[in-house]
Parts: C-alpha cells; structure tokens; sequence
C-alpha cells in the first residue's frame, strides 16, 4: 500500500474505531453475536451498560465488546452467568477498563476456572469408576455408600457436589 494510502487508512480507522465511540444494539451484536435480547438481559443483570439518545435508543460504550465477548465465552463454556457476575466486579461499567483491572479480573477469574477444572476431573474419575463398573448402584455402589447414607445429607450428588473439596 503506498505511504499515503497507509496513511489515509490509519487515520480511518482510528475515527471508524474511537475508543469513545458508542455502538448500536445492532452493531455490538453483530460484532459479539450476541443477540440483542441476550444484551438486554445483560444489562438487567447489570453485566453492561447503555447510554441513551435522545430518541430513547440503546448505545453501548465500544469498550463493552470485550466484556460481552467474554460473557458470550463464560456461557459457552457453561460458567454461570452469577460467577462472570463475581468476576467483573471490579471492573468499571462507566469508563474504559484499565490494563489493571483486566489482570485483577482474569487473576480472580482463573481461581474459578482452576476450581472448576479440579470438579470436572473427579467427576471425569468417578464416573470412569461406576460407570465403568456396571453394578448400576447395586454392588460397589454398596460399599462407597452403605445404607444409602449420603441421602441424609441432602438431595442431589452428594460426592459429586461442587462443595466437596478436591
């Protein structure tokens, strides 16, 4: 591309990408593919913000595009949406997140992520293990739990739990 072309192209796309600039319901979901109802959901939650017009439309801070990347990510993965609550706690609505805050958020967000790995192993291992047997709870299952005591500590996977330490 010839110098003043580049350029040309630089000056457009620091005016086309502002970090100021406010997007549209329409051009954060494409950009995200996040569909608009899903941002608007969000925004009860108080995940995001939007601004505005005086028309009464939505617009949303272009600095919001890596956090509803990041949502979309979490919901991917299955995180839910309470823990990505906890994790961008510290990280403002209203202005641009500072290099700072993105590292406080990702340090506390790899402890979950660390947690839930850890869960998904020792499910990976205890179901190798009953599945794996085929007693289908009526054998080994009456060994790791006689009697069925684990029901009287509740309803659910009582080994399985997310409590129940690593």
């Amino acid at each position: 591309m010839p110098p003043d072309r580049q350029v040309a192209f630089e000056h457009d796309a620091s005016a086309r990408h502002a970090p100021d600039e406010l997007l549209t319901v329409g051009e954060m979901s494409r950009r995200t593919g996040v569909a608009a109802s899903a941002l608007r959901f969000y925004e009860e939650l108080g995940l995001i913000a939007s601004m505005r017009t005086a028309g009464n439309q939505r617009r949303y801070p272009r600095h919001l595009l890596r956090r509803v990347s990041l949502i979309a990510v979490a919901k991917r993965l299955g995180i839910p949406l309470t823990d990505v609550q906890a994790v961008f706690e510290s990280v403002p609505l209203d202005t641009t997140p500072s290099h700072a805050d993105w590292q406080r958020a990702s340090r506390r967000w790899k402890k979950q992520l660390e947690e839930r790995r850890r869960g998904l192993e020792r499910l990976e291992r205890e179901l190798t293990g009953c599945i794996g047997c085929g007693c289908l709870s009526m054998k080994a299952c009456g060994l790791l739990n006689p009697d069925d005591a684990l029901g009287d500590d509740g309803v659910g996977p009582r080994r399985l739990g997310p409590a129940e330490p690593a």
